[in-house]
């Protein structure tokens, strides 16, 4: 990693990848997507880790070589020296939001100014509101939704209550909290029979499908529970929806202008395919023969115009801005007629050069480094604070 010593005309874009979630090696994998294809013509780049006990600091590996399938999954090294934001007063003459190197032998070093950053964390102290709130207070610009998208984003109960409110259709569910299931586990697991097999079991707080499990028989409910509960204290159990997964990518637009959707795309898991009854994680990461990702989908065009309008309302029913994934149901052949059931939005979805979000734009005419581009010049142009 190159930190320059003097100033550079070019913003200044930090790259934070890392974090503490469980997601923590999906997130080193898309930061080598984005720093590989980043234009470092036009902004300069500096990359900071987060390791899994939560230390900021400079990568000992470049962060550009991570990926998945070379032995041990990637992951930020912890070193004896910790980077932190530092944010003086922002008066004529300051240098707003800086980055600092604390040394072990007590020493600090200037690492330069910070125009805007790019927090490319899934999950958990990363994706859920909680740097976002960090860096409002810091008063740095950053890609992605701010602090309450974030955490509705993050949160599928709320999300789904935002998506209802919003006259979005969402597929029948139960919550379980931590108090919940400890003062009557009983009582919980009859509130969830009442959906139907199957289920699927998640935590409540967590992305790249990590301990989610699919239940096709009730012996198998307790031992679902307590493999999302090694994710999260809270629990979302929801109803089986039949139909095709299709995905929408919203990109936000510049002032007050309307939020952009992409074209659609379809996920196609493979049935042939040993240990997938889903989407989990080794067939989004590691298993390239588990499924298909088609984009365009093949849908009729008023269908896809529906799913592409419904993932607008969704992006802006969570008060989403910069870029989110919102995922569908699509059964063509339910009882009722056509059926579109949201499922959820990402506000950072996978973000390597295969995953779906930069494919679909891709198709819609942003290429990866021009969606970089787009997604980092929005957030140099959004204030900080409240808007």
């Amino acid at each position: 990693m190159t930190v320059p010593s003097e100033p550079t005309a070019k913003p200044r874009v930090l790259v934070l990848y890392g974090g503490q979630s469980s997601e923590h090696a999906v997130s080193c994998v898309t930061a080598a997507g984005v720093l590989n294809a980043i234009d470092t013509q036009k902004y300069d780049v500096v990359e900071v880790g987060i390791t899994e006990a939560g230390q900021w600091t400079r990568p000992t590996a470049d962060p550009r070589t991570h990926a998945f399938g070379a032995g041990d999954l990637p992951r930020v090294e912890p070193t004896r020296s910790s980077v932190i934001l530092h944010s003086s007063a922002r008066d004529a003459g300051a240098s707003g939001t800086s980055l600092v190197e604390l040394h072990a032998d007590g020493t600090a070093a200037e690492l330069g100014h910070v125009d805007a950053v790019l927090p490319l964390l899934h999950g958990p102290y990363g994706e859920d509101g909680t740097l976002q709130g960090q860096l409002e207070l810091a008063g740095v610009p950053y890609v992605g939704a701010g602090v309450l998208a974030s955490a509705l984003g993050m949160d599928k109960h709320f999300m789904k209550l935002a998506f209802q409110a919003s006259g979005l259709r969402v597929g029948p569910w139960e919550t379980i909290t931590a108090r919940q299931w400890a003062s009557d586990a009983g009582a919980c697991v009859d509130r969830v029979k009442r959906l139907g097999l199957p289920v699927f079991v998640k935590p409540a707080r967590g992305g790249s499908s990590m301990g989610v499990s699919r239940v096709d028989s009730w012996s198998e409910i307790v031992e679902a529970i307590a493999q999302a509960h090694q994710h999260d204290a809270k629990v979302i159990v929801e109803q089986g929806v039949s139909g095709r997964e299709i995905e929408c990518g919203v990109l936000g637009a510049a002032a007050h202008a309307a939020p952009r959707a992409s074209v659609c795309g379809e996920i196609v898991v493979h049935s042939g395919a040993e240990h997938h009854q889903f989407y989990d994680f080794e067939a989004k990461y590691t298993d390239a023969a588990a499924a298909d990702l088609s984009c365009p989908a093949d849908l009729p065009d008023e269908v896809s115009d529906e799913i592409r309008r419904q993932a607008v309302i969704a992006f802006e029913a969570i008060d989403g801005e910069g870029l989110a994934r919102a995922d569908f149901f699509y059964d063509a052949a339910a009882a009722e007629g056509e059926r579109i059931v949201v499922n959820e939005v990402n506000t950072m979805p996978g973000f390597t050069p295969i995953s779906m979000y930069p494919q679909m734009w891709q198709a819609s005419g942003f290429s990866y480094p021009e969606l970089i581009t787009e997604l980092i010049q929005l957030a140099l142009e959004r204030p900080t604070g409240l808007r």
